[in-house]
C-alpha cells in the first residue's frame, strides 16, 4: 500500500508519527529505512513532532515522563549507567540531551568528566572529547578549585550543534576568578578557544538556557556585592557574549531588593524576579534582545500558597495553555528538609498544586521526540584543515 502513495505524501504522513513507531517501520523494508534515515526526513519529522517528554534526574537515574499526562515515569538506560556515581543534565535541543557524569559545580580543575550527546529515543550517543584546563602546578591546593557551567544548543546558520563550557579557576582565599571559555562543534568534533569574558558567576547553575540561538546565565561583572546581576547571553552563530537588557521596571530598582533567574517558557526567554519572601514575578521577552518586548505574565504571591516554596522554575505550558508546569523546592520547616518536585500553576484560579507520584528530582527539562543523530559527518574541508594542523588541533586550550 505504501508503494502506491507518492513519496512526498508518505513522508508527510510518517513525519507525524512518534519515534518508536518509525523505528519499527524502519525494519520492515529497505525503502522505508532509506526514507526514515534521510537527512531531509529527519528535519521534516523534527519540524512536525508533537511528542514532548519531560526528562527527570534523581541521583544517577534518569526518567522520562510523558507530557501533559505526567503519569508513570519510565526509567531510561543512559550511556553512563555502569560507570558513574553522579549525573548532570546540561541541556536539551532538538531531541538531543547533553549529559555529564561529573560534579555539578565546584570540583578539581582537571577532573576528567565525560560529556555525552544522547538521543534517548534512538538510544544513540556520542562522547565529546575531554579537554583539561591550563592550570599551573602551584594553583592546585586545598583552597583552590574550579567552577564550571555548560550550555548546549543549535546554530541554524551552520547547521551545527555546539556546546559551550565556561570554567572559572577559583582562589577561595582572595577570592580570585580566572575564566576560560571553550566551544565544542559537533560538525568538527573539536573544541576551540573563545576569548575570555569579563563576567563572574553569580551562582552555580550548571545549565545554560537556550533561546533564539543564544545561551543564557545570570552573572555579575565583579563579586564585590556592588555590581548588579545581569543576564549574559552567548550567541552560538556570532560566538560572542552580550548582555540582555532588563525591563525598565527592574533596572530602576536596587538589585539588593530582589533576585533574578532565567528559564525558557513558550519558546521565549523567561525571567523570574524573586522579592525575598513576598512574591515572584514571571516575565517573558517576546522579541529576543529587545528591552521593550519584556512582558510581565503573572505574579506568584507566596502568601497564597498552602506550603512554603523557594526556587520555582517554569518548564512549560500545558497543552491548552491554561497551566504552567514548574520545578520547585518545597521547604518543610518543621523537619528541616528540602523536597524537589513538580508543581502546576493554574493561570485562571491562580492556585499552585503539587504533582503527585513523581520521584524526588534534582533536574528537569523537556525533550522533543526526534530522530536527530548525536553525531554529524565531519566536513571534508574541515577535516583537511584539522589534519594539516594536527599539532595544534585539540591541544590549544
Amino acid at each position: 500500500m505504501a508503494a502506491d502513495v507518492p513519496p512526498e505524501i508518505l513522508a508527510e504522513i510518517f513525519s507525524r508519527l512518534p519515534v518508536q513507531s518509525l523505528l519499527r517501520f524502519r525494519s520492515t523494508s529497505k525503502s522505508l529505512r532509506t526514507l526514515i534515515d534521510s537527512h531531509k526526513f529527519i528535519n521534516l519529522h523534527l519540524k512536525n513532532s508533537l511528542n514532548f517528554n519531560l526528562i527527570l534526574r534523581h541521583n544517577t537515574y534518569i526518567y522520562q515522563l510523558h507530557f501533559p499526562n505526567l503519569t508513570t515515569p519510565i526509567p531510561l538506560n543512559h550511556p553512563f549507567t555502569s560507570n558513574t556515581t553522579n549525573i548532570t543534565l546540561i541541556g536539551s535541543c532538538n531531541g538531543l540531551l547533553a549529559i555529564s557524569n561529573g560534579e555539578r559545580a565546584f570540583k578539581h580543575p582537571n577532573a576528567a568528566n565525560e560529556i555525552t550527546l544522547w538521543n534517548p529515543n534512538t538510544r544513540k550517543h556520542h562522547i565529546i572529547p575531554f579537554i583539561p584546563l591550563p592550570v599551573t602546578p602551584g594553583f592546585l591546593s586545598d583552597t583552590n578549585c574550579s567552577l564550571c557551567v555548560h550550555g548546549f544548543g543549535f546554530d541554524p546558520l551552520t547547521g551545527d550543534y555546539k556546546l559551550l563550557r565556561i570554567s572559572w579557576l577559583v582562589d577561595l582565599q582572595n577570592p580570585f576568578y580566572d575564566s576560560h571559555v571553550r566551544l565544542f562543534s559537533l560538525k568538527t568534533n573539536s573544541w576551540k578557544v573563545i576569548p575570555t569574558m569579563p563576567y563572574a558567576p553569580y551562582y552555580a547553575r550548571a545549565m545554560g538556557v537556550f533561546v533564539e540561538n543564544s545561551l543564557h546565565w545570570i552573572m555579575v561583572k565583579k563579586l564585590d556585592g556592588l555590581h548588579p546581576r545581569l543576564i549574559v547571553a552567548f550567541n552560538l552563530t556570532l560566538e560572542i557574549f552580550n548582555e540582555v537588557p532588563l525591563p525598565d521596571e527592574i533596572s530602576e530598582v536596587s538589585s539588593k531588593s530582589f533576585g533574578i533567574d532565567v528559564a525558557v517558557l513558550g519558546g521565549c526567554l523567561c525571567m523570574l524576579v524573586y522579592y525575598r519572601t513576598t512574591k515572584i514575578d514571571v516575565w517573558v521577552m517576546k522579541e529576543h534582545g529587545c528591552r521593550d518586548s519584556w512582558c510581565k505574565l503573572f505574579t506568584l504571591v507566596k502568601s497564597c500558597f498552602n506550603f512554603p516554596l523557594e526556587s520555582l522554575r517554569p518548564l512549560g505550558y500545558s497543552s491548552d495553555g491554561s497551566k504552567v508546569l514548574f520545578k520547585g523546592i518545597q521547604v518543610f520547616l518543621d523537619l528541616d528538609l528540602l523536597y524537589e518536585g513538580l508543581f502546576l500553576y493554574d493561570l485562571k484560579s491562580e492556585q499552585l498544586s503539587y504533582v503527585e507520584g513523581i520521584p524526588i528530582l534534582y533536574e528537569a527539562m523537556f525533550c522533543v521526540g526526534s530522530l536527530v543523530p548525536p553525531s554529524l559527518p565531519v566536513d571534508n574541508c574541515t577535516k583537511e584543515k584539522l589534519t594539516s594542523k594536527r599539532r595544534y588541533s585539540l591541544l590549544i586550550i
